[in-house]
């Protein structure tokens, strides 16, 4: 899986698997948005692109289907976020 974190802007993180092509794009308010059957070359210019939220509402958000985000680190970091509020089983 490849992975490129943004600093600035509304998408902080673009995770691609090139085996299924599916892009997870996780934003600013923490939630994670899912796409199918992109090409690498969009997820490519998706990363180097000015703005990428802007590239995302131009290239992505209505010409790929919608797909369930996959699980990673930012589940568990949640999860143990949520653990550490709640006293989750240790």
């Amino acid at each position: 899986m490849q992975s490129k974190t943004f600093t600035s802007g509304r998408i902080r993180k673009a995770d691609y698997d090139t085996a299924s092509r599916q892009l997870d794009l996780h934003w600013d308010n923490k939630t994670t948005l899912a796409y199918k059957q992109v090409p690498q070359e969009v997820y490519r210019k998706l990363c180097s692109a000015p703005n990428p939220a802007t590239y995302w509402e131009d290239r992505i958000a209505e010409e790929y289907p919608k797909g369930r985000p996959k699980a990673g680190a930012s589940d568990a970091d949640a999860q143990r976020g949520f653990d550490d509020l709640f006293g989750g089983a240790d």
